[in-house]
């Protein structure tokens, strides 16, 4: 009997439910806790979300507990699955990884969990990757290949509209976030080493977007790659931001808008906006 490998990411993958389910992939649900509520990201109404935002509430996140992934691993088990790759949300980022580790030690079949050392679309388009290899027949080391490469070689561009949600994080000084309002200074974020960096700061979201865009573009090269516009709360730029990449990047072979995890929007504000450049084998 072939192996069938079965691939299972999270929710920070900001992968669309028809994309999911298109592919197969299981995403565990990483957690928050908004006021008194405390629950799987998927069943918060992402209005209330931004809105509490918004109000100067704090919103905070959690990582899946274990059980939820030991149940994702044991339907897939139960499904035919002889195998199982889990790839996840960086470990610098979230113990996401390690509350996978801990529910592979329990599952009957072989459960390869991957640190993916990213997020959003670049770990989204290494599930994608990881799960087409799996529906070509692929081994786990095939699978496990697919994924790993994808998450080596995709890049991360955030666009962050105010620097408070940074602030309230602890991952910028209240005088950083007063200057930054003060002279409209906007953040250009990427992820390096498995954690969030600073790439540049630009006045003026025009100047910013359009630096984003360039950067995407110069990073595309000419090769054939898959490019995701992620918005955290609809804006009027993700789909300008699409149009110009589409006009721009002639070597793109799958583009979509997704929307944000609301895990990723809660430490990175509203009116936050990604391009994820995944490059295809």
């Amino acid at each position: 009997m072939p192996a069938r490998i079965a691939v299972i990411t999270d929710s920070s993958s900001c992968l669309p439910d028809l994309v999911a389910a298109r592919w197969a992939i299981g995403v565990v649900q990483i957690q928050l806790n908004m006021g008194s509520h405390f629950d799987d990201e998927n069943r918060f109404d992402r209005g209330k979300v931004i809105d509490t935002m918004r109000a100067g509430q704090m919103i905070t996140t959690s990582p899946p507990d274990p059980g939820a992934f030991f149940w994702t691993y044991q339907e897939a088990a139960a499904s035919g699955a002889t195998a199982i790759v889990s790839v996840h949300l960086s470990g610098r980022m979230s113990d996401t990884v390690r509350a996978a580790r801990e529910a592979a030690q329990q599952v009957r079949i072989p459960v390869h969990v991957l640190d993916s050392r990213t997020t959003g679309m670049s770990l989204g388009f290494a599930a994608i990757a990881a799960a087409r290899a799996a529906a070509n027949g692929g081994d786990a080391a095939r699978v496990i290949e697919a994924a790993e490469r994808r998450c080596f070689t995709g890049t991360e561009f955030i666009y962050v509209d105010t620097l408070e949600y940074l602030r309230r994080g602890g991952r910028i000084g209240a005088a950083q976030a007063t200057l930054g309002t003060a002279f409209s200074i906007k953040p250009l974020l990427t992820v390096k080493d498995g954690e969030v960096a600073p790439l540049a700061r630009v006045p003026g979201t025009r100047r910013a977007l359009a630096k984003m865009v360039d950067l995407a573009v110069r990073k595309s090269g000419g090769f054939r790659v898959d490019i995701a516009v992620t918005r955290f709360g609809a804006s009027d730029h993700e789909l300008e931001i699409g149009r110009q990449i589409e006009r721009r990047v002639s070597g793109m072979t799958e583009s979509m808008v997704v929307e944000a995890s609301a895990v990723i929007g809660a430490h990175l504000g509203p009116g936050a906006l990604g391009i994820t450049v995944s490059p295809v084998d």
